[in-house]
């Protein structure tokens, strides 16, 4: 049996890679198990929004959106590579909420928390303003106010790097197969990729399975402290139906809101639904009746309809929301709560959360893994840049001016979807490379030999949907037929690695 680690993280996704991360940063010894890719369930499907949650302030959750809001702000300043400024139109539709309710709904969402970077809202008259020509007359006024983009599974990817810089080990395809404790620690079972078992000592375990939190429970022997409410958010994607960077939040007939999202250039983003989803039915796939919703929220306020024809992909994600009794799926809190059971050996288990909040969420959750270990350290992660996130100064638009005279033979667009990833480790991923050839082979999709290369020794890619649809979007700008030569490429590359 190899050394104790002092923390044994289960779980991936964003909220598991944001405590490796947190508590490798305060001196702790860390291994963290994923039995599928990084970020490769929830924390890839969701709505790419870093967003205090507007429709919060209806459920009075003001301590959530406050606590969201401050956390714009600092997302914003430690990864401006992939956290950027969004402004949304929220169209006024008379016979759903009234115009005083909007304004003061969003006169909160202006103060509730420090703005340093954001604009604030503002009215606007669709019949003079250019964001209203999208929509089809339905409303003649609306307003506009700013949120945040967030590039998703590229987060996960970072705190995991950022964990593994500061010591930290991740592990892939590797399961957690149960775990039984004595007062010293926990001896816990590990399935790895090929099967094979393998049994580690460690002195804390932060169970970060997110909608598995029930399963990790069991295989520890901890009677489950609180409940999770498994709910299904399904996203379609459509060829882009407007010009411009705004997106657009549509009040829908049922109450709830709509999305409708500028995403990779040439497609329009359009989500989310709220179903309760049963794990026996099996892994999240927006059905029919879903893409219908979403279409259909969509053409009541678009000049342009949109059907089932139109689209192109869908996702879907289970969020493991914390069950507060709620009967509607869209007023369940998106709150977070951490129960930590200290009877031997600590667990700590992680019940609901965004990812809009998950940074204080993994520091909430290191300081009580420390206290409960005897350990020192501070939080430490709200002033420190993630991987790519030090721009040295400059804002993005002079970063990429610069990269530009670095690498004059990209073209703009493919120097901005590499900055989009990467951001100041930019050249590291290029190797300073001086020509395109020197990036080797285009693998498809304008993933190179060099860039996949970084994936698989830096972001612990295993497997072409990996690289295609999480590390990147480029399987997006594919072919069935171009994807499938994608996987054979890289089954050859990595097999020569």
């Amino acid at each position: 049996m190899r050394d104790a680690v002092d923390l044994l993280v289960i779980g991936g996704g964003i909220n598991g890679a944001g405590i490796a991360r947190d508590a490798a940063g305060r001196g702790l010894s860390v291994m963290l198990v994923e039995r599928g890719d990084l970020g490769g369930a929830t924390s890839s499907s969701s709505s790419k929004l870093v967003h205090g949650g507007l429709r919060y302030l209806e459920h009075r959750e003001f301590r959530l959106v406050r606590e969201a809001l401050a956390e714009r702000e600092v997302l914003l300043r430690l990864a401006p590579h992939i956290v950027w400024p969004m402004r949304f139109v929220l169209p006024h539709v008379p016979d759903m909420r009234s115009r005083w309710m909007l304004r003061a709904g969003l006169f909160l969402y202006d103060h509730l928390a420090k703005r340093v970077t954001l604009p604030g809202s503002e009215a606007l008259n669709f019949r003079n303003h250019p964001w209203g020509a999208p929509l089809n007359g339905a409303a003649s006024h609306g307003f506009a106010y700013s949120d945040a983009w967030i590039e998703d599974s590229r987060m996960v990817v970072l705190n995991a790097r950022d964990a593994a810089l500061r010591g930290a080990e991740i592990r892939v395809r590797t399961s957690f197969a149960g775990a039984s404790r004595d007062a010293q620690g926990w001896t816990a079972t590990l399935t790895g990729p090929e099967g094979r078992t393998e049994t580690v000592r460690a002195r804390a375990i932060a169970n970060a399975a997110g909608p598995w939190v029930m399963q990790a429970l069991d295989g520890a022997g901890i009677p489950a402290p609180d409940r999770i409410r498994l709910v299904r958010g399904s996203h379609i994607i459509v060829p882009r139906l407007y010009e411009g960077d705004q997106a657009y939040i549509l009040q829908n007939h049922d109450r709830r809101v709509v999305f409708v999202i500028p995403y990779e250039g040439r497609f329009t983003l359009i989500g989310t639904t709220d179903v309760p989803h049963d794990p026996a039915s099996g892994p999240p796939r927006c059905t029919d009746e879903e893409a219908t919703y979403l279409c259909d929220a969509v053409s009541r306020q678009f000049r342009r309809a949109v059907s089932p024809r139109d689209i192109v992909w869908t996702y879907s994600g289970v969020r493991p929301l914390h069950d507060d009794g709620a009967e509607n799926p869209s007023a369940v809190t998106r709150d977070y709560v951490l129960k930590l059971d200290r009877s031997a050996a600590p667990m700590l288990s992680v019940f609901g959360g965004k990812i809009t909040t998950f940074r204080r969420l993994a520091e909430d959750a290191a300081t009580q893994l420390c206290a409960a270990l005897g350990k020192g350290g501070r939080p430490w992660t709200a002033g420190s840049t993630l991987p790519g996130g030090d721009l040295g100064g400059l804002t993005p638009a002079q970063y990429l001016s610069e990269a530009g005279r670095r690498f004059p033979f990209l073209d703009a667009a493919t120097l901005g979807r590499l900055f989009r990833c990467y951001g100041a480790e930019l050249d590291a991923v290029l190797d300073h490379a001086r020509s395109a050839a020197a990036l080797g082979r285009d693998l498809g999709g304008g993933i190179t030999e060099r860039e996949l290369a970084w994936m698989v020794d830096k972001e612990w890619v295993r497997s072409a949907d990996d690289a295609l649809w999480r590390r990147s979007k480029r399987g997006l700008h594919m072919s069935q037929g171009e994807r499938l030569s994608f996987a054979e490429a890289f089954t050859v590359a990595s097999h020569a690695a």
